[in-house]
């Protein structure tokens, strides 16, 4: 797997500080996307040892409230072989750390992803840009919901932010 980037102090992509890592790689290619260039699975530099290790620091500070993966889209199946190991690695060392997922895949089409069970929230569905709205927490397009896996919850945009 390759990434496009990484955010060590991100307030953009879930709640809190947070460490955000931008995957490579999305068959969605959603009209309008910010970042159309992670679509290329090979875009950006490898995923290595040293690379989680990077991650993981960046999350040890009691100021970081978790972890984002971006993309391209974390759920293509290339990119969940890499991450599964990885996540489950933040998870037992880091475990008061979140973990937040966004994808462009509705929950549905990937509720086996073995990923799901690391994942505190899922922020799912293409972005729209005819459903764009930059009043929106945490995400693009009025379409996508964030789904808390922990406790079943679902926020699908129908009420104010």
């Amino acid at each position: 797997m390759n990434y496009g980037g990484i955010i060590k102090n991100d307030i953009a992509n879930g709640p809190g500080v947070r460490v955000s890592l931008f995957v490579s790689g999305c068959r969605n290619h959603c009209p309008g996307c910010f970042q159309p260039e992670t679509w290329d699975f090979d875009y950006g530099d490898p995923f290595t040892g040293e690379t989680e290790k990077e991650i993981l620091e960046a999350l040890r500070p009691s100021w970081i409230q978790g972890l984002s993966i971006l993309g391209g889209d974390p759920m293509e199946p290339e990119n969940q072989v890499a991450l599964l190991p990885f996540l489950q690695r933040v998870r037992a060392e880091l475990p008061d750390k979140d973990i937040w997922l966004y994808t462009g895949y509705r929950l549905e089409s990937v509720s086996t992803s073995p990923l799901l069970p690391v994942v505190d929230v899922v922020v799912d569905g293409p972005y729209i840009e005819a459903e764009k709205d930059v009043s929106l927490a945490f995400r693009g397009s009025r379409n996508q919901r964030i789904i808390l896996l922990r406790n079943g919850e679902v926020y699908d945009g129908s009420e104010n932010d």
